[in-house]
């Protein structure tokens, strides 16, 4: 199936609603990026400038894209009616069930009638997303993977009522940005952070228990599992806070003990020590 260039808006410009305009812009889309917060969408532009800035310096010289290029097809905007024409929005937002309810009904108004909702969640079930909105047939989960622009597969998760229609549109849309969708069932963390936010607790929880130092930890699934990351390079990498809220859905959702967070992941929550993009979490990034 060939869309042609749709309209695609981006909900949240967080890290992962960055990457994704990121990524849609340099494939040709002209995505809109929405936000509440005009700061986050300036440090959303900022950030997007120096990524492709970066990414340039590991491509041949044919396929690099200026900066200001990939900055001009997108639209930085507080205004979810600027969303009135749009084919796909994909929803980025925390991973908090009252603010995506609240998001998705002013989708509802905001969109046409044929545009399709993709949720970007960590954990969230996509059936109780699609519960949110009057088109449940036209919500679907797909699970980004960051650095969204370097990553070709993501994970697909349909509702209970997503319609084949909208997984093969879907599909066909991801494959637009070079990446193969992987389709699985609609349970809580799905498979990639059923298994991934296990892994990243039991890590932290080595570190607090004074097992060993993070770069030690990292360096084993690095050099003895042969993985690109360790999980705590893993976590920084995705927030912290996002690691934090991920877990106690997973907790409360599945109403197992073993999601329980660690604490020292609790504390560097609170202490503001989310990773990356806060400049300090299990390592420095000043």
């Amino acid at each position: 199936m060939s869309l042609g260039k749709q309209t695609v808006g981006v909900i949240g410009a967080g890290v992962m609603g960055t990457g994704v305009g990121q990524d849609l812009a340099q494939n040709g889309f002209a995505p809109i990026l929405v936000d509440s917060e005009q700061a986050i969408l300036d440090q959303a532009r900022r950030s997007i400038r120096q990524a492709v800035r970066a990414q340039a310096l590991m491509q041949p010289t044919e396929q690099r894209q200026p900066a200001g290029a990939v900055l001009e097809r997108i639209t930085f905007t507080t205004d979810a009616q600027a969303l009135a024409a749009a084919d796909f929005v994909i929803e980025n937002a925390t991973e908090d069930t009252t603010i995506k309810q609240e998001i998705y009904a002013a989708l509802d108004g905001a969109c046409p009638a044929h545009c399709i909702f993709i949720a970007n969640t960590s954990c969230i079930p996509i059936t109780r997303l699609g519960s949110f909105t009057d088109r449940p047939q036209q919500v679907i989960g797909v699970h980004f993977m960051n650095p969204v622009p370097l990553k070709k597969t993501v994970e697909m998760i349909p509702g209970v009522h997503t319609t084949p229609e909208t997984i093969e549109k879907t599909k066909a849309l991801m494959a637009e940005l070079g990446k193969a969708s992987v389709v699985v069932g609609d349970s809580p963390g799905f498979v990639s952070n059923r298994v991934l936010m296990l892994t990243v607790n039991e890590a932290i929880f080595l570190i607090q228990e004074s097992v060993a130092e993070p770069k030690d930890v990292d360096e084993v699934f690095r050099a003895c599992m042969g993985h690109t990351m360790g999980p705590l390079e893993t976590a920084d990498l995705i927030g912290l806070d996002t690691i934090l809220n991920s877990l106690r859905v997973l907790q409360d959702e599945l109403g197992d003990p073993k999601f329980r967070p660690c604490a020292l992941l609790t504390k560097m929550v609170d202490a503001g020590q989310l990773g990356r993009k806060s400049g300090q979490g299990f390592y420095s990034y000043a």
